[in-house]
Formats: structure tokens, sequence, C-alpha cells
């Protein structure tokens, strides 16, 4: 019920988007008594939006209302399909033949069509056997670096959707590929919480959940503790990259810490970090410090002043980094062992005995 609901949401909303999109392109060796199908997904429903007619040569084009979302959709030939994602004035060209229409086939005029392109094309090399336990490994390792990029997007809600040989490609029941599809539900939750996706990603994630958490009641509120770590390469003060991954392999503890200079909490938060950092550094503790303040120039005074990594993120609290850690305010602190997140901290006074616990 809530599949159909959003998707009547959607063509609802449609309605209003004055806004259309447009496929075109040619299918080699077809002719005018071929049809396409062109058909929307509402995560994992398809549904029909519009059939196109093929003209002699081959070629076709059919233009759409645009999505009010970013959305996924495909050109449909009896059971071969073709996926791409359409935003808003999209002008997507597919050129192919009626011979291989699904397997070999361009995408051009969207980055992200040609990235699902892309990741379906080397997807399609790995299924039936083809693809060895250490090819698909590395696939899915090339596929969730690419979602950590945007994990909020479009292409990262296709990815984490992918299935190879009908069984998906980041299995919510596997530990390691939910802290992938965790990623995408904080980014989407915290940055399109109006998006038909965000409840859908929410649910998968909650109920990989409930079974880590063996039987425990689980609760719709997502927290980024729940997530592996995602990497973050940040300048310092001087220009100098500091890459988090590499902290935490040097360091036995770290803390990364989401804070603005320029709030009048700052002085007793960092007053609060210079202890523990003091007290802790011989044990292997780090400080990895992300800030996000309008001001470079404030945050760079401040900065220099520090005995900890301090980083600056240009983009603010609108930051791939803020979506992924899904940090809702700040001061806002990870603890870090081993690699890991291991547990997060948003009230400041209870940082000292979080932190002793791992110590």
């Amino acid at each position: 019920m809530k599949k159909l609901f959003f998707a009547l949401l959607a063509l609802v909303l449609a309605s209003c988007n004055s806004n259309t999109f447009k496929v075109d392109g040619k299918v080699d060796g077809a002719s005018d008594t071929t049809q396409l199908v062109l058909e929307v997904s509402s995560n994992g429903n398809w549904f029909i939006v519009d059939t196109v007619a093929i003209g002699a040569d081959g070629s076709f084009a059919v233009t759409n209302e645009a999505p009010p979302f970013p959305n996924i959709y495909r050109l449909r030939l009896g059971s071969n399909v073709i996926c791409f994602p359409v935003d808003s004035l999209d002008h997507i060209t597919v050129n192919t033949s009626l011979r291989a229409f699904a397997t070999e086939y361009t995408l051009a005029g969207s980055d992200h069509a040609v990235q699902v392109m892309n990741i379906d094309k080397e997807a399609m090399q790995l299924v039936g056997g083809k693809g060895t336990p250490e090819q698909i490994k590395a696939f899915k390792r090339k596929v969730s670096e690419q979602i950590v990029v945007d994990p909020a997007g479009i292409v990262a809600y296709y990815a984490i959707n992918k299935y190879l040989d009908g069984k998906p490609l980041f299995d919510p029941l596997d530990d390691d590929d939910l802290r992938i599809i965790g990623a995408v539900a904080n980014a989407f939750y915290s940055f399109k919480p109006n998006d038909p996706r965000t409840d859908y990603l929410v649910g998968v994630l909650t109920a990989g959940q409930q079974r880590r958490r063996a039987g425990t009641a689980a609760t719709d509120t997502i927290f980024a503790s729940e997530a592996s770590l995602i990497d973050i390469n940040l300048q310092d003060y001087n220009g100098k990259n500091h890459v988090l991954s590499e902290v935490a392999a040097a360091n036995r503890l770290v803390l990364l810490s989401f804070t603005m200079y320029t709030q009048d909490f700052s002085p007793v938060y960092n007053k609060l970090l210079n202890d523990l950092y003091s007290k802790h550094q011989s044990q292997g503790l780090a400080v990895y410090q992300i800030a996000l303040d309008s001001d470079p120039v404030a945050w760079r005074e401040a900065a220099k002043n520090l005995p900890w990594i301090t980083v600056y993120e240009p983009a603010g609290p609108n930051s791939v980094a803020v979506g992924a850690y899904q940090v809702t305010g700040v001061p806002c602190t990870f603890i870090i062992r081993g690699g890991d997140i291991v547990e997060r901290v948003d009230n400041p006074s209870r940082l000292q005995a979080a932190l002793a616990r791992w110590l």
C-alpha cells in the first residue's frame, strides 16, 4: 500500500510540474513495427509511462513530464531493459541494436546515466557464473567507493538495489553491506526527507538493524554510528590533506569531531577535547576535527592554535560527510577504534565516560 501511495503521489506531483525530459536515439535493425515501452520505478515496482514507436530507420523519441524527484526509468523491448536515471530537463540519448538491445548500448546526455550504464555493463560481465568471488568483491568495492562520493544521489540508490543473478549486490543481511546501505539511508534521511525513496531506504536499514540487534526493539531513528567508517579527505590550515582512514590506521583510537569554531560552545568543547587529548595521547588517541564554519578565516585563526588535526569542510553543513554520518547538530563526536566507529556521542558531557569505555 505504501509503495502504491508513493507511486500515486509521484504522479500527482508530476502533473503539477511543467518540466519535461526527453529520451531519444536509435535501435539499429528495428522497424516501424517495433515498439519500446518507457517505464518508471517505484522502489522495485515498475509502472508503464508511455509506449514508444520506432521509425522505419530505427529512430525513436519520447517526451514526458519530469519526475518531482530524480528517479530510475527504463526502456523495455520484450524482456530486455536499459535502465537510466532521469532528473528534470534531462535529455537522454540511447543507441543500441535490435540484436543486442540490453547488452551493447550507449547512453549520453547525463553523467548519472553514464554512471548507471557503466555499473550495469560491468555487472553483465559477472553474471551467469562468469565472475569469480574475487572479481565480484572488487566490483562491490568499486561501486562502494562511487556511492560514498554521493550517497544521497540517484546513482547510489540504484547501486544498492542492484541484483546479480537474483541476489542483491548489497545484501542487508550482511553486516558490511548493511553499512553501505546505511550510508545511503543516512544521506537520504538527512538531505531528502520528502523523497519517495527515503522511507523505503530507512525500512531496509531498520530491518537489517533488527537482525543485528538480535531481537532488540528497532527504532525509526538512524544512527550513523551503526555505519562503517566512511572516508574523509580534507585540508588543514596549511593546505595539507588528511585522510581519516589513514589517521585511524595509525592510531589506536580516534575522536572524529564535527564542530563550528565560530559558535559559542566551541571554546568549552575544545577545552574538553584538549584535556582528553593531552591525557590519552600517549595511549594512542588522535583527534580528527572537521570545521563546518562558513568563515574559513575565523576557522584558520582558531585552528592554528590546536594540537590535533583540524580540517575545513568548504561545503559546511551541506557536505557529503555530514549527510553520510547523519550529523544533525554540532558538536557531534564519533569514537573510532580499529578502523570502525564504535560509539557516537552527541552530548559533550558524556564524551569522557564514553571514551573511557574504549581505552
